[in-house]
């Protein structure tokens, strides 16, 4: 059945901030962590329905050095990494090779913390309730890495949360998640974009202002 594409990022995140409420009614505890950069005007939305602190969480793909679509795992928010281990089975890499893409990697995070979120510190997760929210999923590749990443943080309970997503890509999550909000999974879906009306790409401004405006809760 077809569906009517969102207006825009903060359209759909209203729309999921009022469904993430129904949800989590009774959870004290709550953060909301946005993926940059379409997941962050989501998740202010989203933050300010539920009226708890938002912050960014960056995730940062390690691609095979030659083949760098092809990712062996990825780095985190609070210096956390994820490697995929099906990946280095079959392309063994020296912990060099590793270690320099790390690196390389944990640069670009860094210069990215300190645009978004400027000298505050991230939010601390552990024994926490988090939903994390970005504009969409198509893969999940993404939001698979900052869930693992979370649990590895200790965070007591994960909720992924997001406007639209492919079915596939929301079931798949569902198993390694506590809870999972899928506004919408459309078929055929295609790509998050054809489901926003106003899908303009968000700014890093934009992003640093609504860390400032939402960050207290």
């Amino acid at each position: 059945m077809w569906q009517e594409p969102f207006h825009d990022r903060a359209q759909a995140g209203q729309l999921l901030g009022r469904a993430v409420g129904e949800r989590l009614r009774d959870r004290s505890n709550l953060i909301v962590l946005a993926l940059p950069r379409g997941g962050v005007p989501v998740g202010y939305e989203v933050a300010r329905a539920l009226r708890v602190p938002l912050d960014v969480f960056i995730v940062r793909k390690l691609g095979v050095p030659g083949h760098e679509e092809l990712a062996m795992g990825a780095i985190a928010s609070g210096g956390v990494r994820v490697i995929n281990d099906d990946v280095l089975r079959h392309l063994p890499l020296s912990k060099n090779a590793i270690e320099a893409v790390s690196a390389r990697e944990q640069v670009e995070l860094g210069r990215r913390e300190r645009l978004y979120r400027g000298s505050k510190p991230p939010l601390d997760v552990s024994g926490r309730t988090v939903v994390v929210v970005d504009d969409g999923l198509a893969t999940g590749s993404t939001m698979r890495a900052a869930v693992r990443a979370l649990r590895q943080m200790r965070a007591e309970t994960i909720v992924v949360a997001v406007p639209v997503a492919a079915r596939e890509a929301c079931e798949a999550l569902r198993r390694e998640v506590d809870d999972i909000v899928c506004l919408r999974m459309p078929e055929p879906f295609e790509a998050v974009g054809l489901w926003y009306q106003d899908f303009t790409q968000t700014t890093d401004e934009e992003v640093h202002a609504l860390l400032a405006g939402g960050s207290e809760g």
